[in-house]
């Protein structure tokens, strides 16, 4: 845990969910108007729930900003009870601190009938970087250590979860040569979700291949931005 880190403080978003303000770049790992509120909207109604649809048996998700852990959390717990296997990889640079993740109150919120999500949620933080770990028989996951500038990928993820800190905190991540990383990540017919909706991140999508469409935003934002690697 760097010394940022560990002047990191946790808050209260607007539904009753914790938020996390990185102090290394003096903006919040979520929404004010609610943390689980807007992963939820974000990603699981406009990334995952779509990709469930079509009722496969394997599915892979890549997602750029492991943070907190939310999106993982939700995302395991929405794929327990389907039939289905998840590969879920997340790329994190600053880490959180293990205090810090305990603290957090997103398993009772998620669902407090669940003994065993609290559990799951510690083994997610605690589990040792560049290691695959098969969380529960239906979910494995693979946190990657590093800087996203520096990673390389096959076109084996089904979907992208961009959930880096926003362009005004961490520009270099939502550049061409990145998205064009992500394009190349994903594949055809694959899906990249993210909260960013700004003018010149969606050309940038553009530019690198990918189409894009406009959608509603979670709460506070008026829109979010899916992209699609099209089918050969």
């Amino acid at each position: 845990m760097s010394d940022d880190a560990a002047n990191d403080e946790i808050f209260v978003t607007q539904d009753g969910s914790h938020s996390i303000t990185a102090s290394r770049f003096g903006v919040s790992y979520h929404s004010k108007y609610g943390a689980i509120t807007e992963s939820r909207h974000v990603f699981i109604q406009a990334g995952l729930y779509p990709l469930l649809l079509n009722t496969p048996t394997k599915i892979s998700i890549l997602e750029m900003g492991f943070g907190t852990g939310l999106n993982t959390l939700l995302t395991y717990h929405e794929t327990a009870n389907r039939q289905v296997e998840v590969y879920y990889e997340a790329i994190e640079e600053f880490p959180i601190s293990i205090l810090a993740a305990q603290n957090l109150n997103y398993p009772q919120l998620i669902d407090k009938r669940d003994a065993e999500l609290n559990a799951v949620f510690t083994q997610m933080h605690q589990l040792p970087w560049e290691q695959e770990t098969a969380l529960a028989p239906h979910f494995k996951l693979q946190k990657r250590l590093g800087n996203l500038e520096e990673l390389q990928f096959e076109p084996r993820f089904d979907l992208v979860y961009f959930d880096a800190f926003a362009p005004s905190a961490q520009p270099e991540l939502w550049t061409a040569p990145i998205m064009q990383k992500m394009y190349d990540a994903l594949k055809p017919g694959g899906v990249l979700v993210t909260y960013c909706a700004k003018g010149e991140f969606k050309r940038t999508l553009k530019s690198v291949g990918f189409v894009v469409e406009r959608m509603p935003g979670p709460p506070g934002k008026r829109e979010m931005t899916k992209a699609i690697k099209e089918s050969a």
